[in-house]
């Protein structure tokens, strides 16, 4: 068997952001891009970001939803992958994160959003979700995660998840397993269940 790598290869994302856009003009451009698959659309304070992710870019954004997925039907917690979904406050705030989970049961915003990050940090991102009230907002940036968790109207950053389903998740092995699947899925799910299993 043929094992891959996508370490030598470049990213190819491609972003573009506007500014000066009213919400009117952001839904008219939403409209034209309605039938174009894989295009990530962003709108806050009048500013619209356009991503058009490269294959590197889904692939971790992949494992990691495979991972976290496997995490939770390993530890019998309920679920709801809602993918990248629009999430949209009228007039203000418009975001589709790379992969988003409710736990537990479904609700209108997810628990989590998870963005995998090649570009250079747009100081918009965790804004977008606080406005947007989503709970908890994961990056994955230069093979690291950075957690932070909305409180008190702010995003503060914390060393593990307080998601109560996601809190025993051990994020040095999500790490370390994300990077295992650069040359194999199935090692670094193996991997992964079986530090999951009791001692």
């Amino acid at each position: 068997m043929t094992q891959t790598s996508l370490l030598n290869q470049p990213s190819t994302d491609r972003r573009l952001v506007y500014g000066g856009i009213t919400w009117q003009q952001f839904k008219l451009i939403q409209a034209g891009f309605g039938e174009s698959s894989g295009v990530r659309l962003f709108y806050y304070n009048g500013a619209i970001e356009i991503l058009m992710p490269g294959r590197e870019h889904e692939f971790f954004k992949s494992i990691i939803g495979m991972l976290i997925e496997l995490f939770c039907l390993e530890m019998a917690h309920e679920f709801e992958p809602t993918g990248s979904m629009t999430l949209e406050r009228e007039e203000e705030v418009s975001a589709q994160a790379d992969e988003s989970y409710c736990f537990g049961e479904s609700k209108p915003t997810p628990d989590l959003a998870i963005e995998v990050v090649f570009t250079s940090g747009n100081p918009n991102k965790l804004q977008r979700y606080q406005a947007l009230g989503v709970p908890e907002v994961w990056f994955w940036q230069d093979g690291l995660f950075s957690l932070y968790r909305l409180q008190n109207n702010h995003y503060e950053k914390i060393s593990r998840s307080e998601i109560p389903e996601l809190a025993t998740l051990d994020l040095d092995l999500l790490t370390r397993c994300v990077l295992i699947a650069q040359t194999s899925r199935l090692e670094a799910a193996t991997v992964f269940r079986n530090a999951l299993k009791p001692n």
